[in-house]
């Protein structure tokens, strides 16, 4: 591994027509598709758009390989079935639940278990977006994962993880994300031994940047800290290497005797890429009130209608707490978005007790969530004494999402279910005082009184 990473080298930029060749020369110079390429590879386009869509829009890229991916027995179903892996979501697999719901960190398996068996779907919503967690203490031997039902979101939060792509390799750590395109083919090695993390899922979108809107042209997440591979190939025979695709939600096998990583030179704008999550520039309030979280989205996948997302990826990174006769913490809300949050490390602002690096929270559409008692409690007894405060040693995040999930049976009948999540906003009690009412309206009164005089 440490010769691995002596040689990983990437390349900046977000959306960018990127090139990039393992060997000088194995691009070819003048088009696409020669008669014969370069190096005697094979031309192969991967479209992760329509050939059809508008300019800004479109994706490609075009891949020179030693062999085309096309050289794979018949696909079939995967034995055994994978049965916590869901992508049509109804009755018989999942339900709605208003209730605000919790989990504790999911352990990682005694038993070997790599990525694709250590992936498991926590909710969803029809076929539009998941939500899913993974646990795994092997790398994936002699086979690759692809998901051709859309782009996958990982959040590492304990491990980390090497990604072999078509079009390089990716090493991503706790505070790191990656997106991985529908379509490419992936492998998933683990470094540390063991892994745990979150992983979303989108179908008939990709993730852009957020529109910076009054906030100018700078700030929140620099396309330049996105990094995308470098060309890196694997060649020779690999007798029974297997190809799990994800294909309707369902997993098939394919045989095939080479590794998919044989991609020696590509160029195009439809890439993996990764991005360090402390790198991002967040945005708070600097005199009252306490801003919405949409301030600091990293990604976006935008549905048809203007400011309503598919899913967006928003962070709560380190940062001062400025606000003065504020609430500092996140205010109390019912959202009609639905939010799935995840804790990297450290720990939230707005939840003293019991979220847990690992853990998640799901508060669905128009489901009201906020502070816990400790929290609110601790907040309003520094009335007097809300200097500036750095938050630190935290790294929270949240997949949002406009649609209402429904719920995996299993995860509500998890062990890792936190029964009595309802429990830390019990004893919120009545601060309610007609007294102070009296006494602040007095005090308006004798302002004003003095004013005039």
């Amino acid at each position: 591994m440490g010769e691995k990473l002596a040689d990983l080298q990437y390349q900046p930029g977000f959306g960018n027509y990127f090139s990039s060749e393992a060997i000088p020369g194995a691009l070819p110079r003048d088009q696409n598709s020669p008669l014969v390429c370069p190096l005697g590879l094979y031309a192969e386009q991967i479209s992760g758009t329509s050939f059809t869509s508008p300019r800004k829009l479109n994706q490609r890229s075009w891949l020179y390989r030693i062999k085309p991916s096309v050289t794979h027995e018949p696909f079939k179903p995967r034995v055994p079935a994978h049965t916590r892996l869901v992508s049509e979501f109804d009755a018989s697999n999942s339900r709605t639940n208003p209730t605000q719901l919790r989990w504790r960190p999911e352990d990682v398996p005694d038993s070997p278990t790599d990525f694709v068996d250590g992936l498991y779907t926590v909710c969803g919503a029809g076929s539009s977006f998941l939500r899913h967690g993974y646990t795994a203490n092997k790398g994936m031997k002699d086979s690759a994962f692809c998901n051709a039902d859309g782009d996958f979101l990982f959040v590492p939060q304990a491990g980390r993880v090497w990604i072999e792509t078509e079009c390089g390799r990716l090493l991503v750590s706790p505070g790191e994300i990656a997106v991985i395109p529908q379509g490419f083919r992936f492998s998933i090695d683990l470094p540390d031994g063991k892994s745990r993390g979150y992983v979303a899922e989108i179908y008939g979108a990709h993730f852009q940047l957020p529109d910076l809107g009054p906030i100018g042209a700078n700030g929140l997440a620099a396309p330049r800290d996105f990094l995308a591979p470098t060309a890196w190939f694997e060649e020779g025979l690999r007798p029974d290497y297997t190809i799990v695709q994800k294909f309707g939600g369902e997993l098939f096998t394919a045989k095939q005797d080479f590794s998919p990583f044989n991609v020696v030179a590509w160029h195009g704008n439809y890439v993996p890429y990764k991005y360090d999550l402390h790198k991002f520039c967040p945005y708070n309030t600097v005199l009252v009130d306490h801003g919405d979280p949409s301030v600091n989205t990293v990604l976006t996948a935008p549905t048809d209608k203007p400011g309503v997302a598919l899913l967006d990826f928003v962070i709560f990174p380190p940062r001062w707490l400025v606000a003065e006769h504020t609430f500092r913490p996140p205010y109390y809300h019912r959202n009609c978005m639905s939010e799935f949050m995840g804790l990297i490390y450290g720990a939230y602002e707005a939840k003293a007790d019991g979220f847990l690096p690992g853990g998640a929270s799901l508060h669905s559409c128009m489901t009201p969530h906020g502070p816990d008692t400790t929290t609110y409690e601790a907040t309003i007894a520094r009335v007097n004494a809300m200097a500036p405060s750095k938050l630190t040693g935290t790294m929270a995040f949240m997949f949002e999402s406009a649609l209402i999930p429904r719920v995996c049976h299993w995860a509500l009948e998890s062990p890792f279910l936190d029964h009595d999540y309802y429990q830390c906003w019990i004893g919120l009690k009545s601060h309610f005082s007609r007294i102070s009412l009296d006494e602040t309206n007095v005090e308006s009164t004798d302002k004003k009184t003095g004013a005039s005089e």
